[in-house]
């Protein structure tokens, strides 16, 4: 059971549950193993004892939707380099990585759903509605900066979480 809050309004037709707020909108298509109803101010998930794991994480990524379309989702990351200043760039659902370990071609990463990277030198803002968006955009910055061919011990390059 997902309390739906003030603000969000949820729409569901078949397996398809879109939440809408004042940050976005977030839509999830699941599978047809449980039963999800709209009770007044609340989702129900039903299903049977085998399914309790699935209810569970159902239950999980509704939540996470609740609170991403009210709140948002944000994470801060930092860009180290020791010798060659890395810039980023970012043009429509692309973030070009310029200047990695003095490459002449820019590295490429995808933005993913409604995410928004924001660059101010070396700290990147990555934020959005979306958690798993959110997630995977991070994920797909931290893969086009890995470094190859090189000892990562001596070159220690590329985007870490900031701490905070």
């Amino acid at each position: 059971m997902v309390a739906i809050p003030e603000g969000v309004s949820v729409e569901m037709s078949g397996r398809n549950i879109t939440a809408k707020g004042p940050k976005g909108s977030v839509t999830k298509t699941f599978s047809a193993i449980v039963a999800i109803e709209k009770k007044d101010n609340e989702i129900v998930v039903k299903g049977s004892e085998k399914e309790k794991a699935y209810i569970g994480t159902v239950n999980s990524i509704l939540s996470s939707m609740m609170r991403g379309v009210s709140e948002g989702f944000s994470k801060s990351l930092k860009i180290l380099y020791a010798h060659f200043p890395v810039t980023l760039e970012v043009k429509g659902n692309k973030v070009l990585v310029k200047n990695f370990i003095g490459e002449k071609h820019p590295r490429k990463a995808r933005i993913m759903g409604d995410s928004k990277v924001e660059a101010k030198g070396q700290n990147v803002v990555v934020s959005g509605p979306d958690k798993e968006a959110v997630g995977q955009t991070i994920a797909n910055l931290k893969a086009a900066m890995k470094i190859r061919k090189k000892d990562p011990r001596v070159f220690q390059d590329g985007i870490y979480e900031a701490m905070e």
